[in-house]
C-alpha cells in the first residue's frame, strides 16, 4: 500500500478515508514538517524564557488569560487543562471516527506553527499505526475553541491516562503503551493546548459524511432509474439538450448518468416512442392519451435535486481538504519571523456551514426517494402494478386479500425520510455563549457534522428500501426489458434477497441492501466506478 505522509499541506480526503477505514495503513511523518516542528518549538521555548506572558502557555485559558504563571508550572498547567475537559457524555465515537480524527490532529500539528514537541505528532502517528483508538464521547464541544472535550480523550490517552480499544479489547492506556514499547508522551508547555485547540474532530465526521454522501448521489440516480423503467417512464426527461440549457454541473452528470443507466430499456422509452404510443386525435376534438408524456416531479426532476447534493459536495470537498490542511490551535508560531500570534483558527465556521448544507441536500434524497416510492406502491400512481407491489394472485386464489407486500415498508421509509428532514435544521445559528462569555459566539461545528453523519444513515436506509420496491416492482413488470446496467442492479439485489412472494419480515432485507450500498456492490453492478 501507498503510504500516508503527513506533511501539513498535501493530506486528501482519501487519504482520511482510506487510514480511517483500512485499519494498519501506512502513515509517515514527513522530514520537512519534523524539521517545522523543531524550529517552532524552538521559537516557543525562547519566548518562554523571556518572562513574557504567551496564551495557554504560561497564561490560563479562555477568560483565565489574565492570569499569568512562572514558566515552570507551564507543564502542570497542560495536564491539568487535559484533565478538567475530560467531561464528555454520550455514545463512544465510531472507530473510523477516531482513526480520521487522530489523522487530521496530527497533520495540523505537522504544519510547524503549533510549537508542540514533534514526539507529540509521532505519537500519534504510532496509535494509528498499531490501531490503539482512545474512547472519545461524541457530545461535549459547540466547536469554537477547538473541538477541546473530545480531543482531550486524545490528549489523554498519549500522556498516558485512560481508557482505549486495542484489537477489539477496552484496556487501560497505559498498559497498551507498554505492550508495545511505546512511553507515554510528558507533556511540555503548549503541547496539551496544540492537541485539544482545534477543529479536527468535527472534521473527521464530516470528510466521512461528505464521502459516504457522494456514494448516495450516485446511487440515487440508481434508484431514479430504476423507478423510471416500473413506472413506464419518459427517459427524454433526462435528455442531454434540457439539461446544457441550466448547466449546473451536477444536474448535467446526474441527468447523463440517468441517460447511460436507461440506455436500452424497453420500459423507460424516448419521448418520442412515448408519444407515438398514443392515438392521434384524426379530427376529434379531445381524446385521453394511453400514455402519459410526462412524468411527476420525483422522477422529472430528479437531476435538479440530485444535481444539488452534487455541486454541494464539490465545494464541501474543497472546503474540507483546505481545513485538515491547516493550523487550527492558538496561538500560532512563526519561527521565519520570530513572532508568536494570538487568533481564532480554531473556529469551525467553514466546517459548519458545509455540513449545514450537506445536511439539507442530502435529507433532500431521502425525500426524493421517498416520493418516488409512494409512486411505486400506489395502484393509483403505478401504471398497473399491483397495489403496494403484491404478488399476483388468481382471482380465486385463497391467498387473495391476505397479503400487503410493501405498504409497511413504504410506512417505514416514510418514518426514516421524516427524521431526516427533522435533522436537517441548521445547527450553525443555535450559537451559545459559553465559558463566562469568552466564547461568546460558537460554530456548532460537531454537532452539525455528527448530523450529518446521522442523515446520511438515515438517506442510505430509505434508498435501501427504494432499492427493494423498485426490484420487486420490476420482477412485476418483467425484467427481461430492463436496461443492461439496471437489470445488473437487480441481479445484484437478488443474489442477496429474494422476491416478496408473500408478507414477511423484511428488516432483514433492508440490513442487507444497505451493505450493499456501502460497500460499493450497487454502484459497481451499475458500471459506475467508484468516487
Amino acid at each position: 500500500m501507498t503510504p500516508v505522509i503527513v506533511d501539513g499541506n498535501s493530506l486528501t480526503l482519501a487519504d482520511v478515508v482510506s487510514v480511517a477505514r483500512e485499519p494498519g495503513k501506512e502513515v509517515l511523518f514527513s522530514e520537512a514538517a519534523l524539521k517545522a516542528c523543531e524550529e517552532s518549538r524552538a521559537l516557543k521555548l525562547r519566548l518562554i524564557s523571556t518572562g513574557q506572558p504567551i496564551y495557554g502557555v504560561t497564561t490560563g485559558f479562555g477568560d483565565s488569560v489574565t492570569t499569568q504563571i512562572a514558566p515552570a508550572k507551564a507543564a502542570q498547567l497542560q495536564r491539568n487543562m487535559i484533565r478538567y475537559h475530560l467531561n464528555g457524555t454520550g455514545p463512544i465515537a465510531p472507530a473510523e471516527v477516531v482513526r480520521a480524527t487522530l489523522l487530521i490532529r496530527a497533520n495540523c500539528l505537522a504544519r510547524g506553527n503549533s510549537g508542540v514537541q514533534p514526539a507529540v505528532v509521532e505519537r500519534l502517528l504510532d496509535l494509528l499505526r498499531h490501531d490503539v483508538l482512545p474512547e472519545i464521547p461524541e457530545r461535549g464541544s459547540v466547536g469554537a475553541s477547538g473541538d477541546l472535550v473530545p480531543l482531550c480523550y486524545v490528549a489523554s490517552a498519549l500522556i498516558g491516562e485512560g481508557p482505549v480499544l486495542h484489537r477489539g479489547e477496552r484496556r487501560d492506556v497505559a498498559d497498551v503503551l507498554a505492550a508495545i514499547g511505546l512511553e507515554p508522551i510528558v507533556p511540555e508547555a503548549k503541547d496539551g493546548l496544540g492537541l485539544i485547540n482545534g477543529t479536527s474532530f468535527s472534521a473527521a465526521f464530516a470528510v466521512l459524511s461528505a464521502r459516504d454522501a457522494r456514494q448516495l448521489a450516485v446511487t440515487a440516480d440508481i434508484c431514479t432509474a430504476l423507478a423510471s423503467e416500473a413506472l413506464l417512464g419518459n427517459r427524454g426527461h433526462f435528455d442531454a439538450f434540457i439539461h446544457e440549457h441550466r448547466p449546473h454541473r451536477g444536474q448535467r452528470d446526474s441527468a447523463a448518468l440517468l441517460t447511460a443507466l436507461l440506455d436500452g430499456s424497453e420500459l423507460s422509452l424516448p419521448h418520442s416512442q412515448v408519444v407515438d404510443l398514443n392515438e392521434p386525435l384524426e379530427g376529434r376534438g379531445h381524446g385521453k392519451l394511453r400514455r402519459s408524456i410526462q412524468d411527476r416531479y420525483s422522477l422529472r426532476c430528479a437531476p435538479h435535486v440530485n444535481g444539488v447534493l452534487r455541486d454541494t459536495l464539490d465545494w464541501v470537498d474543497r472546503w474540507l481538504e483546505t481545513e485538515i490542511n491547516a493550523s487550527t490551535d492558538n496561538p500560532l508560531f512563526d519561527a521565519d519571523s520570530g513572532d508568536v500570534h494570538s487568533g481564532g483558527n480554531f473556529y469551525a465556521g467553514h466546517v459548519v456551514q458545509a455540513m449545514d448544507s450537506l445536511k439539507v441536500a442530502v435529507a433532500n434524497i431521502a425525500d426524493l426517494l421517498d416520493r418516488q416510492l409512494e409512486l411505486l406502491v400506489d395502484e393509483k400512481f403505478n401504471n398497473g402494478l399491483t397495489p403496494n407491489l403484491i404478488p399476483r394472485f388468481a382471482d380465486d386464489s385463497w391467498d387473495g386479500g391476505l397479503h400487503h407486500g410493501f405498504k409497511g415498508m413504504q410506512l417505514a421509509c416514510s418514518a426514516i425520510t421524516a427524521e431526516a428532514l427533522k435533522t436537517s435544521n441548521p445547527a450553525s445559528v443555535f450559537s451559545r455563549s459559553t465559558e463566562a462569555h469568552n466564547q461568546d459566539k460558537v460554530s456548532m461545528a460537531p454537532i452539525a457534522a455528527r448530523d450529518a453523519r446521522t442523515i446520511v444513515g438515515l438517506t442510505r436506509e430509505v434508498t435501501a428500501i427504494h432499492l427493494l420496491a423498485a426490484c420487486q416492482a420490476l420482477d412485476l413488470r418483467g425484467t427481461e426489458e430492463m436496461s443492461p446496467r439496471t437489470r445488473a442492479v437487480h441481479g445484484v439485489i437478488r443474489a442477496s434477497v429474494p422476491f416478496v412472494d408473500g408478507d414477511r419480515r423484511m428488516d432483514h432485507d433492508i440490513t442487507a441492501v444497505v451493505e450493499l450500498i456501502r460497500s460499493g456492490a450497487v454502484a459497481e453492478a451499475a458500471g459506475v466506478p467508484a468516487s
